[in-house]
């Protein structure tokens, strides 16, 4: 079995590689490559898409890449390949994405990112640091974390869930931000899971044993 960290030159994988391969070698999960190659992609057991910076950025930057976001919705339609965004990874997975200008996702959770705006005008944005997870729905992905379990996030917009059901946690932060979204065989994380100490890390196990 073989997860695949796909790299399309948004943000540094390095903590994230570490993370998803110890997590692999402890729980007997396969191996875990980084590789930006669509063929590679499209013979994965598992994907995770990374992404830090600008949506419409992030969205251009995997296109860019000639055959890559074909591999990656091919295995997810139609092998249905379990599958991880993270922080703008996660944002892509819905249908809309309105940092600076529209730009459409994947649409595999309906719904749209706009920008985080707090009740609080004191709370500054972006929402960067630690914050308490709150569970909303039951999902494998997280088994054994609880609400109140700490999760680390830097991001200045947010997803908004068409279906209150693939909303699987969120935080408070002058509102509720929403921190994880999930739907058949595709899961997002908001926040970084490989930067989030032993919650994170179980998120991560979870993934790499999870079957839809």
């Amino acid at each position: 079995m073989t997860t695949v960290l796909v790299d399309y030159e948004s943000g540094n994988l390095h903590s994230a590689e570490k993370a998803f391969q110890r997590m692999a070698a402890e729980g007997g999960h396969g191996g875990v490559i980084v590789s930006a190659d669509p063929e590679v992609v499209a013979q994965a057991d598992r994907i995770v898409l990374p992404g830090d910076g600008a949506f419409p950025a992030c969205r251009r930057g995997l296109q860019a890449i000639d055959g890559l976001e074909e591999a990656i919705v091919e295995a997810v339609e139609n092998r249905a390949v379990p599958f991880l965004g993270i922080c703008v990874g996660m944002q892509m997975l819905t249908g809309w994405g309105r940092e600076y200008e529209d730009v459409e996702g994947f649409g595999w959770i309906p719904g749209e990112v706009v920008r985080i705006t707090p009740s609080d005008t004191s709370l500054k944005v972006p929402h960067m640091g630690w914050n308490d997870l709150v569970l909303d729905t039951n999902h494998p992905v997280l088994d054994g974390v609880q609400t109140g379990d700490h999760a680390y996030f830097v991001h200045s917009y947010q997803m908004h869930v068409t279906d209150p059901s693939h909303l699987l946690a969120h935080v408070d932060y002058g509102g509720s931000i929403t921190a994880i979204v999930g739907r058949d065989n595709v899961v997002g994380m908001q926040f970084h899971p490989e930067k989030s100490q032993s919650a994170g890390l179980r998120m991560i196990s979870n993934f790499l044993g999870w079957r839809p």
